[in-house]
């Protein structure tokens, strides 16, 4: 064993864990586009139907995006008329994310997505669950 094993590609977790990554949000990308939503939007999304009324520093921690970030997701969630967004008035400081009515026919259309990604792997779906779950807890013990 040499003292480089370490730093060889193939004994990265970060590189599988990038290349599956990429690869799924590929899956994503010709579902989504019928319905003129990113992958980045689209995970908006599934906070904001869930949530319905979110600040916005909170969907930002949910979806572990820094707020450069997720300011020009917003906006144009906010273009598209699926949210709109407000300042609080005791605070101006604190920004609401809300889900709009057209936000909300969204979801009613959008229902299959998940189905459809899940149908494009060609191996047992319980290992892509199985994955899911071990991510989530991976993702919980990272220290920020």
């Amino acid at each position: 064993m040499s003292k480089y094993d370490k730093i060889k590609l193939e004994n990265q977790i970060c590189f599988p864990l990038y290349a599956l990554s990429r690869e799924v949000i590929k899956l994503y990308k010709p579902i989504l586009d019928k319905y003129n939503l990113t992958y980045t939007q689209y995970i908006a999304m599934l906070v904001i139907w869930e949530e319905e009324k979110i600040i916005f520093k909170e969907l930002g921690q949910r979806l572990h995006l820094d707020s450069g970030t997720l300011t020009p997701v917003v906006n144009k969630l906010v273009a598209m008329e699926l949210v709109i967004k407000y300042r609080n008035k005791e605070d101006d400081r604190v920004v609401t994310v809300e889900l709009t009515e057209k936000g909300e026919a969204l979801r009613e259309n959008i229902l299959d997505v998940p189905d459809q990604v899940y149908c494009n792997f060609k191996g047992d779906v319980e290992d892509v669950i199985l994955l899911k779950k071990y991510l989530d807890k991976l993702l919980n013990t990272i220290d920020r």
